[in-house]
């Protein structure tokens, strides 16, 4: 039972809950990307390159095998390039949005520190003010 309870008390703390909803967010937000790539960037650049899809871009080491009445016996060996330059874009815009975001984050950081260390120190509290004028009192006699 007690290593049940030491589960339960790891499993809750506050990191890793809030892993898991990174780990949830960023799944849904590579779905966005993924499909940002696939249905909004690419297709353009496909259509500038005469209709080219990156997908079916690959070298073949090995034709499929085809029996006499034209069914498949053994697929095509193939090198998938295509499918790693669609991948690799993903890569790429995915670093430059969590890029600009980290910069974003770390700009307004700045900003508030800046803030804070313009505005001036809290004024201290009465008796603390007493005291030290009590103190410089008896440092002059």
């Amino acid at each position: 039972m007690g290593m049940l309870k030491e589960f339960k008390e790891f499993a809750m703390k506050g990191n890793v809950v809030d892993m898991a909803v990174g780990v949830i967010i960023g799944g849904a937000f590579g779905k966005i990307v993924t499909s940002l790539v696939n249905d909004v960037i690419m297709p353009p650049i496909g259509l500038a390159l005469g209709g080219m899809n990156f997908r079916n871009l690959a070298v073949v080491l090995k034709e499929a095998e085809l029996d006499a009445a034209g069914e498949i016996i053994t697929n095509a060996v193939t090198i998938n390039y295509g499918m790693f330059i669609q991948n690799l874009v993903d890569f790429i815009i995915i670093a430059f949005v969590i890029f600009m975001t980290i910069k974003g984050i770390n700009k307004m950081k700045r900003k508030e520190e800046k803030k804070e260390a313009a505005a001036p120190p809290p004024a201290p509290p009465k008796s603390e003010v007493l005291l030290e004028e009590i103190r410089d009192l008896l440092k002059k006699q």
